[in-house]
């Protein structure tokens, strides 16, 4: 039920952004590419997780009630982080990269990743 919400979002996003006119940058070793990324996926995992506990919705005692909800909630109000996440990714591992990576591994651990953060923030 998330996954579709999120495609949804996302297909929003892409249409509401357009294509990133770049290219990759060949020169850069995988783990630099990652380097470069990483504070862009931070950025926009620190705008979802700020969105999700500031929801009038959000339970601390159980965190996971309605987080799927929640974090497609988030999505419209973090759209500046999470595009450039989607344009890093591109520039660093060429066109498409970004959206492959948000819909695939980026949508498959944040739900784990925000509980993590939230543990971790309540301690």
């Amino acid at each position: 039920m998330i996954l579709s919400k999120l495609a949804a979002a996302s297909l929003l996003l892409a249409a509401a952004t357009g294509p990133e006119v770049g290219t990759a940058t060949p020169h850069l070793s995988l783990q630099q590419k990652n380097a470069a990324a990483q504070p862009f996926v931070r950025s926009a995992t620190d705008c979802i997780v700020t969105k999700v506990t500031a929801d009038v919705r959000f339970q601390p005692a159980d965190p996971t009630a309605k987080l799927g909800d929640l974090i497609v909630d988030a999505m419209p109000h973090c759209f500046a982080s999470v595009h450039a996440m989607i344009d890093v990714y591109d520039r660093y591992f060429g066109e498409g990269a970004g959206e492959e990576f948000f819909m695939g591994p980026y949508l498959d651990v944040l739900p784990n990743l925000l509980l993590k953060r939230i543990k971790a923030g309540a301690e």
